[in-house]
C-alpha cells in the first residue's frame, strides 16, 4: 500500500468515527425529545363521554384511579363506579381498601360497587369485568387506569371485551410516572421498563 493509499484509508476511517461521534452527540442533544416520546407512547386516553358506569382497574396503591372515577361521576359522566380488586392484602381486598380511601377523601359511598376477583393480570381482569358488565346489561363503560397502563389496557379490552359493550379508556395521573419527565426518577424509570416489557410480551403472545 502506498503512502497516499494509507493516508486515504486513514481519512476514511477518521470520517467514519467523526460521523459516529456527531450522530451520538445529536442523539444526546435531543434526548429529551425522544425520551418524552417513549413516555407519551404509553398514554392513549379517550375523552370522557356519558356512560352507564365507570370501572376502576386494580393496581394503584395511591388512589389516583378511584379518585379520577369519582370525579367522572361528579361531572355527570357516569352514575356509579365498579371497583375491582383481588384479595390478599393482609386479609383485605383491594376493592374495599380503594373504596374506603375514596370515601375518606369525600366521595359518596353509594356510588361505589366492589368487585372482588381472583384476577392478577390485565387479561384476567378484563374478562372478569366484562362478565360483570354483561350481567348488568352495560352498553358503555369508562375504564379508568393509570396513564402509563392505558395503551395496554385498551388493547386488552378490545381483545377480550364483548363487542356489544363500548369501552372508553380514561387515564388517571400516576404517583410515579409522568410522560414529560419520567427519565428523571428511578421509580418512573422502573414503571416504563416494566410496562414496555409487558407491552412487548402482549404483542408477541397475542
Amino acid at each position: 500500500m502506498t503512502k497516499r493509499q494509507e493516508g486515504g484509508a486513514g481519512w476514511k476511517s477518521w470520517r467514519k468515527w467523526a460521523a459516529a461521534a456527531l450522530l451520538l452527540a445529536l442523539i444526546y442533544a435531543g434526548r429529551h425529545l425522544w425520551l418524552r416520546e417513549i413516555g407519551e407512547f404509553l398514554v392513549v386516553s379517550d375523552a370522557p363521554q356519558n356512560a352507564d358506569i365507570a370501572v376502576v382497574l386494580a393496581g394503584d396503591g395511591f388512589g389516583r384511579r378511584i379518585l379520577k372515577a369519582a370525579d367522572l361521576v361528579r361531572q355527570g359522566y357516569a352514575p356509579q363506579v365498579l371497583v375491582d380488586g383481588p384479595r390478599g392484602m393482609y386479609g383485605f381486598d383491594e376493592a374495599s381498601l380503594a373504596i374506603r380511601f375514596a370515601v375518606d377523601q369525600g366521595a359518596p359511598q353509594q356510588i361505589f360497587i366492589p368487585l372482588v376477583m381472583r384476577a392478577r393480570s390485565t387479561m384476567a381482569e378484563a374478562r372478569a369485568v366484562d362478565e360483570e358488565l354483561r350481567r348488568r346489561n352495560v352498553h358503555t363503560a369508562l375504564v379508568v387506569t393509570s396513564n402509563y397502563h392505558t395503551r395496554r389496557a385498551r388493547a386488552v379490552f378490545r381483545r377480550y371485551g364483548s363487542r356489544d359493550i363500548r369501552y372508553l379508556i380514561i387515564a388517571a395521573p400516576d404517583e410515579d410516572f409522568s410522560p414529560e419527565n419520567w427519565w428523571t426518577t428511578r421509580d418512573a424509570q422502573k414503571v416504563v421498563f416494566f410496562e414496555y416489557a409487558k407491552l412487548i410480551d402482549w404483542w408477541l403472545v397475542e
